[in-house]
């Protein structure tokens, strides 16, 4: 792997480019990338150009570049997701059904959740999370099933740095936090009214695989008016599915 002046590889300044862009600002000038990158203008330029030449990024109607339509078909193509998201559909629609707002599919990832999937409606209470899309871990219900079966490390993480409550409602210090993740290891459910937005309630369950490790979190958005909880039953019977899902036809019926 070729390597810079500074010991960088090429490879690792390439990453630094496709990481500057994000869900809410998904176009960006070169000027844009090279200051997120921390990379030098006419560095950033050049990548950007190899890049577009392979179709990772693509140059929109402006001066903008965007992520390309290759790097999007390369990762649905080989993430270890995919076959999650697949297991989950049928069960994820079926809870969207019943529950007529949204409901989405999340894993842990770093310490925030990173949403695979999310069905919604026209008229639902206001959500934040999108697809490919991330939340930090103790700001939704997704997020704190995640964290609340993280490795310890990854907990104690979250829990020594300064809170960032997006609402009142929010954990702004460890202990009520630390509170929660044990209620949610007891009950195997989080809700958690008004912490993305005050007119929200989010709940989640987490979904396990065949060794019984909880790899991802089954949320719904509901409106806060006090029946989250009436929801658990239904977000823990496709938890369920999902988890016979994985494991394949020939899995015990739990």
């Amino acid at each position: 792997m070729a390597r810079t002046p500074t010991g960088e590889s090429v490879l690792a300044r390439a990453v630094r480019v496709l990481d500057a862009f994000t869900a809410d600002e998904p176009g960006l000038t070169v000027g844009e990338v090279a200051r997120r990158s921390g990379l030098h203008v006419a560095t950033a330029s050049r990548l950007v150009a190899e890049l577009v030449a392979h179709g990772l990024l693509e140059r929109g109607p402006g001066r903008e570049v965007r992520v390309g339509v290759r790097l999007w078909e390369l990762g649905a193509r080989a993430s270890p997701t995919v076959s999650l998201r697949d297991a989950a559909m049928p069960f994820l629609e079926d809870v969207h059904a019943v529950v007529g707002h949204h409901a989405q599919l999340g894993v842990l990832d770093g310490e925030d959740v990173l949403f695979l999937e999310r069905l919604s409606a026209r008229d639902a209470v206001i959500n934040f999370s999108r697809i490919a899309g991330r939340l930090p871990l103790p700001t939704s219900s997704s997020g704190l099933v995640l964290l609340a079966h993280a490795p310890y490390d990854v907990q104690e993480r979250v829990l020594s740095r300064p809170l960032r409550p997006i609402t009142p409602a929010g954990f702004g210090t460890a202990a009520p936090l630390r509170t929660a993740l044990a209620e949610v290891r007891r009950s195997q459910a989080a809700v958690l009214a008004g912490h993305q937005h005050p007119d929200a309630t989010g709940v989640a369950v987490p979904v396990r695989d065949g060794r019984g490790d909880v790899v991802a979190a089954l949320s719904v958005i509901v409106p806060n008016d006090g029946r989250g909880r009436d929801l658990v039953p239904l977000l823990l019977a496709a938890a369920r599915g999902i988890s016979r899902a994985l494991r394949g036809p020939d899995a015990p019926v739990a």
